[in-house]
């Protein structure tokens, strides 16, 4: 293959001088084609890998895959060559889902989390993490600190943080530490009274406000619905903030090879961020957004149905989202049997609960298919999965199988039988292998070895014939797109053991869902996940190929290069 590219690489030289010798026309005004060369080109067009010799990109699109030598032709005078110097490249890395609003916030917040990602192992070390960040930020006293990443999960010895704890190291501030899952928080006492929390106040239904055991008082956890009030009031950035928040919260998804950006769980006021940001033309990555139902109307109201499902200087409406249940590290999901631990606020025979009634999510659906919008559900377990399949079956007008592509997100606990109702009704299952390593032995503990091993069946769901796609659910866990492959194809934990060999996947396969299926899933299947003549000119540049080393060392790969439409948006030093 070098010789070949050689060759290749010599008539584009002599191709050169000849055209610099007797000029036939001018080519001013003409885009100067790229040749990437001399690498792993791996292309995804198939269910196998494809390996070409050379891609040729004009304009922000590809126009040539394939062989050197015609790379060359149709490259033409005065193209650039672009040596991978033996690096991989592939399609852009895709990410199916994420909250790509809490990137923009997340240089102003504590790092929480346990190791690997944090040092928030235990108590001590969350409340380390906090002063820390009151240091480095000189937070002045009365002003809101806000962490992330806090996992009860992983405390040992159950010991988990509360109230007292953060009034104790904090009784001058207010402090709101967010749950891993995003599905709720631990606050202060301070920071209770900043969002009206008190013993008056009453649990609403599909919420959590964990008391301080013999008292009404909340003793510092909140979830769910109880908690969706305390973000919308969060403050909000000055607009010059907000644009550098944009350009930090885009880099985070360029460094590990993304191009496109997923934001799962949209308001109106962050949709109205997000419109400024593409107005402003400071959208160097694609972003979808998938604003919540209970924000459908006003949107619907203010930009038009026309504004969902097209781009508008890389901003795209993907559709619409509800939420069924919470989390199962949390214990919030909604199963058809018990924890084994109880609830999270020491409840029994607890199966967990739903956001919505049955009836209200028919109806919330119905609405978002009438409208012929895309929905994506949130559901975890598979009380929640069997809530969105009754919701489809009431909400689709007697077409079960219209290509909606309507994505059931995380399916963590999904059954057998659910997922051959996906393919009866052409659903799409968006999983989350890397519970198996950050939650899989809190998952074994709450749910049994069994059903934990379970989680995330993506061999199962592509046997199938789905096309599943795969996620971070970042800032729940980091955006690294090579432990998304990781996890998929080793299913190991925290403590070393496989979860499920059963479900493991190969390399090329967890590729695809980071490409090929992610890109269907936003029906851009015709316009990326391939490298292929007529597609976006989206690509990663790896130091080594996932689908070459070891299967335990391609959490090791790195990133070198992210491009966008041909552009260089990140490159490392």
């Amino acid at each position: 293959m070098k010789k070949t590219i050689m060759m290749a690489f010599m008539v584009s030289a002599l191709w050169t001088c000849k055209n610099q010798e007797a000029p036939k026309e001018s080519t001013e005004n003409k885009a100067v084609a790229t040749v990437y060369y001399n690498g792993d080109i791996i292309t995804m067009d198939g269910d196998t890998a494809q390996y070409a010799e050379a891609v040729v990109v004009s304009e922000g699109k590809i126009t040539f895959v394939g062989n050197a030598n015609e790379a060359m032709k149709v490259a033409g005078p005065g193209h650039k060559m672009k040596d991978l110097d033996g690096k991989t490249m592939l399609p852009g890395f895709i990410d199916p889902h994420s909250h790509f609003i809490n990137a923009l916030s997340m240089s102003n917040q504590a790092n929480c989390s346990p190791a690997p990602v944090g040092k928030g192992n235990d108590v001590p070390g969350i409340l380390a993490a906090l002063k820390d960040f009151q240091k480095e930020k000189a937070v002045p006293e009365g002003k809101l600190i806000t962490g992330y990443g806090y996992d009860d999960s992983v405390m040992p010895e159950g010991r988990t943080l509360n109230r007292d704890d953060l009034d104790d190291a904090f009784p001058n501030n207010p402090v709101l530490i967010i749950h891993v899952s995003l599905h709720g928080g631990v606050l202060n006492s301070k920071a209770m009274e900043l969002f009206g929390i008190s013993a008056e106040t009453e649990t609403p239904a599909g919420g959590i406000i964990v008391r301080k055991p013999g008292t009404n008082e909340p003793y510092g956890l909140i979830m769910e619905t109880a908690f969706m009030p305390i973000m919308e009031q969060l403050p909000t950035p000055t607009d010059a903030e907000l644009m550098q928040q944009i350009k930090d919260g885009q880099m985070i998804y360029a460094e590990e090879g993304v191009t496109t950006a997923h934001e799962g769980l949209t308001n109106a006021q962050q949709v109205a961020i997000l419109k400024k940001a593409a107005d402003a033309n400071a959208l160097f990555i694609d972003v979808i957004s998938y604003p919540f139902i209970t924000e459908m109307d006003t949107l619907i109201s203010t930009y038009g149905l026309d504004a969902f499902g097209k781009y508008d200087n890389g901003l795209k409406l993907g559709g619409i989202k509800i939420t069924i249940d919470g989390s199962p590290q949390g214990r919030t999901a909604l199963f058809t049997t018990p924890y084994l631990t109880g609830g999270p606020g020491g409840e029994k025979n607890w199966k967990g609960e739903s956001t919505f009634s049955q009836d209200e999510v028919n109806n919330m659906l119905k609405r978002i298919y009438d409208n012929g919008l895309q929905s994506t559900f949130h559901a975890n377990g598979d009380g929640a999965i069997d809530m969105c399949l009754k919701a489809h079956e009431f909400a689709s007008n007697g077409d079960l199988t219209k290509d909606r592509r309507t994505t059931i997100i995380h399916s963590q606990f999904v059954r057998d039988d659910q997922l051959d109702k996906y393919v009866d009704y052409n659903l799409i299952p968006s999983l989350y292998t890397e519970h198996t390593f950050f939650f899989g032995d809190t998952h074994v503990k709450n749910r049994g070895l069994e059903q934990a091993s379970r989680i995330s069946p993506m061999k199962t769901a592509m046997e199938k014939g789905l096309k599943p796609t795969n996620h971070t659910d970042f800032n729940v866990v980091p955006i690294n797109q090579l432990f998304v492959i990781w996890s998929a194809v080793n299913r190991i934990t925290r403590n070393g053991e496989v979860l499920g060999a059963e479900e493991r996947v190969s390399p090329y396969q967890a590729l695809q869902a980071i490409t090929t299926n992610a890109a269907y899933q936003y029906f851009e299947e015709d316009t990326k996940g391939r490298l292929k003549a007529g597609y976006v000119a989206d690509f990663v540049i790896l130091d080594k190929n996932p689908l070459k080393v070891d299967a335990m060392a391609i959490k090791d790969i790195v990133v070198q290069e992210t491009i966008k439409g041909g552009n260089s948006i990140f490159l490392k030093e």
